[in-house]
């Protein structure tokens, strides 16, 4: 009766080795083993097949009948053991690596450390998700993703990227036509663009060093995505809170203009999470470390 099981992979791949080589002397050196050694690791087998492989004489070996089915099922195994050896023993990054973040995290902080993280290891390709929802990285397959706030989930790994306050911006434009607000007052009669999980239903937490004020704006837009809301504060159309870290070029453009800014929004965390430090790819650790020591969030 045969015992055949999944610890038999080994003997089955030194099985085609012999084979292939002609002669257990052949597959021994190949193998760097000893005759003996792989003589008896293809009597084992065949005694736990139940089955004989290898016609064996003085001058030849040749395979039984039932030798030739079970090496013509088998007889990819010895590439695909050391494709799997050369996978968990690399040396260098390579293969295929997946991130997700939002639209203007990606665009305005990851980008410019992707480019980098090219020059340094070419071998790795990457697959960008951007969304701003909040994917599950475990159940989509991603790799690792750029966070708001830090996992609740136990089996997910939080590194804190930055830490960043929202502040109040509007365009030129917008504030060439509708004048800029001097306090608290002025904010609520101006038209906003609100981030829906932010300021929902139009009301505002902001601060002023330790005091909370609660605004209300009685004209405003809604909008799912951090990026859009920059392109709609950008295009005039109202009042936003956005993060001060992406939105620096425009600024420093004069594309948008801080108003009152003793005024902030409460602290967030940026973090870079992923779903395991256990037995991380080589080519995962690599884009992790990059994205740690490139501080993607401070200033240029």
């Amino acid at each position: 009766m045969s015992t055949i099981g999944y610890q038999h992979l080994r003997p089955l791949a030194i099985f085609v080795r012999v084979v292939d080589e002609g002669s257990f002397a052949a597959a021994a050196r190949s193998l760097k083993s000893s005759r003996s050694r792989v003589s008896e690791q293809i009597t084992q087998l065949e005694d736990d097949l139940g089955v004989r492989l290898l016609h064996r004489s003085t001058r030849k070996l040749s395979l039984t009948e039932e030798g030739r089915r079970v090496y013509d099922k088998v007889r990819a195994l010895p590439r695909l053991l050391e494709e799997t050896i050369e996978i968990a023993t690399q040396e260098k990054p390579s293969g295929r690596v997946s991130i997700t973040a939002t639209h203007d995290v990606g665009i305005s902080q990851l980008l410019p450390a992707l480019e980098s993280f090219r020059a340094l290891y070419p071998d790795v390709e990457l697959d960008i998700n951007l969304s701003d929802e909040r994917l599950d990285l475990v159940a989509e397959g991603i790799d690792m993703g750029i966070r708001i706030g830090l996992p609740r989930d136990d089996s997910l790994i939080g590194r804190v990227l930055y830490e960043d306050r929202f502040g109040l911006y509007a365009s030129r434009d917008y504030l060439a036509t509708h004048g800029m607000p001097r306090d608290v007052e002025a904010l609520g009669r101006h038209r906003w663009i609100c981030l829906n999980n932010v300021s929902p239903g139009g009301v505002h937490r902001l601060f002023r060093g330790k005091e909370l004020i609660t605004l209300t704006s009685d004209h405003y837009e809604l909008c799912n995505s951090p990026h859009m809301v920059i392109a709609m504060a950008m295009a005039g159309m109202g009042l936003a809170q956005l993060f001060p870290s992406t939105v620096r070029k425009e600024v420093a453009a004069g594309q948008l203009v801080p108003i009152l800014p003793e005024l902030t929004g409460e602290t967030m965390i940026f973090s870079l999470v992923y779903p395991s430090r256990k037995h991380l790819p080589l080519r995962t650790r690599a884009l992790i470390d990059h994205l740690l020591a490139a501080r993607l969030f401070d200033a240029a």
